[in-house]
């Protein structure tokens, strides 16, 4: 396998776990409509997410080291550069967990509805940030990347961003409409997930509300959001640092690729097809359609942002600093290397799923409607 080979191999996995991460997303989706939730209910839709956090977080953190890995200088430009986002992220990572362990516990003195309120700051913030972060990959950061700050002493630092440090994306309509549709489809994946983990009648009619009012909204972000994707223009590659500009870029890379536009197609009818079985069908299966389809569409939108000569991480501060996968990768050896140890991943995955049904038995073996109760005074092994 020659080394350009090697570079797209990472990004097609970097995309396989994005898109996993994506999907697990549907945990904070559930947690940003806890204050919507009954008191009768809510007890039970929290306990079928608070054992598939760890999985989301897990996804997340492998995701992050796989690009430190495989892209380290897209690593060190993000991370180390935009670093109040992903702070932010993190520490509503931090958040969750703390809330998950401690809501319900003996002595908890805070009390379960501040345990509750950190729930829903995680479970608005971490989708609509990360949804901001994957939309950079198409329109961009205020970033420039010079190898030779190396021999600076004075400021030996490779990437140099603006006085906001990535924040002013925020202020770009586009990136917190992209945040906001994948808010929504984490709430529209959490209805489903509530729908075939929770069995009580009144909560599956409670979900389907919800479901009415967070499906449409979804998908016309949706719809606006890929309108406005497929006629931005781009950079193209001309050479390793070379550039062009391109109008329809993504448009054109849907075209080009066929199994991108396949991909995206057949993800988005899945989404739809879920929404529509859990309204008018009463089906309770419907998240692993939409789960699928979720991995399916995100898998394209990594595949038209890092394929076809396209800039994964344009500049718009300077078209030459932009990041590919072919100049922003480890060298040869590193990811020849990390490929032998890539052939171990679909042992992982057959972990997780083993775990993820380990998880739903001990979940079904211990169903009963929580209440009050505290953590582990229920029998249920203190689980969260």
């Amino acid at each position: 396998m020659n080394y350009q080979l090697l570079q797209e191999y990472w990004w097609l996995l970097i995309s396989v776990l994005g898109s996993l991460l994506v999907f697990m997303l549907f945990v904070q989706g559930g947690q940003s409509m806890i204050p919507q939730m009954k008191e009768e209910q809510r007890e039970d839709m929290i306990y079928t997410i608070a054992h598939r956090w760890e999985l989301t977080f897990t996804v997340l953190v492998t995701f992050g080291g796989a690009f430190f890995a495989s892209f380290p200088l897209f690593y060190s430009t993000s991370f180390g550069g935009a670093y109040w986002i992903w702070m932010l992220i993190l520490f509503g990572f931090v958040v969750q967990a703390v809330s998950f362990k401690y809501r319900l516990s003996d002595g908890n003195i805070l009390g379960r509805k501040l345990y509750d309120i950190f729930l829903f700051i995680n479970g608005i913030l971490a989708p609509l940030l990360l949804g901001g972060a994957v939309s950079t990959f198409f329109f961009g950061s205020d970033f420039t990347v010079e190898k030779t700050n190396l021999t600076d002493a004075a400021a030996p630092v490779i990437s140099q961003w603006g006085d906001w440090h990535g924040l002013e994306v925020l202020l770009d309509w586009r990136v917190v409409m992209f945040g906001l549709m994948v808010l929504f489809l984490t709430r529209v994946q959490a209805n489903l997930w509530f729908l075939n983990q929770v069995k009580d009648e009144n909560t599956a009619e409670w979900n389907r509300k919800q479901l009415r009012v967070n499906a449409p909204v979804f998908v016309v972000l949706f719809l606006a959001t890929t309108a406005v994707l497929l006629t931005t223009g781009s950079y193209e590659t001309t050479g390793l640092h070379e550039f062009q500009w391109v109008d329809n870029k993504y448009l054109n890379n849907f075209i080009a690729m066929p199994a991108a536009l396949i991909s995206f197609l057949l993800g988005t009818l899945m989404v739809l097809y879920a929404v529509f079985a859990a309204l008018f069908r009463k089906s309770r299966k419907g998240i692993w359609f939409s789960g699928l389809g979720t991995v399916l569409v995100v898998l394209s939108l990594f595949w038209v942002a890092g394929y076809n000569d396209t800039p994964y991480y344009p500049s718009y501060a300077d078209m030459e600093s932009s990041l590919t996968i072919y100049n922003s990768s480890s060298s040869e050896f590193t990811l020849k290397t990390m490929s032998v140890v890539s052939l171990a991943i679909p042992f992982v995955l057959a972990y997780i799923a083993w775990v993820w049904y380990k998880l739903t038995k001990l979940a079904g073996d211990l169903y009963a409607p929580l209440s009050l109760t505290p953590s582990g005074a229920d029998g249920r092994l203190g689980l969260f």
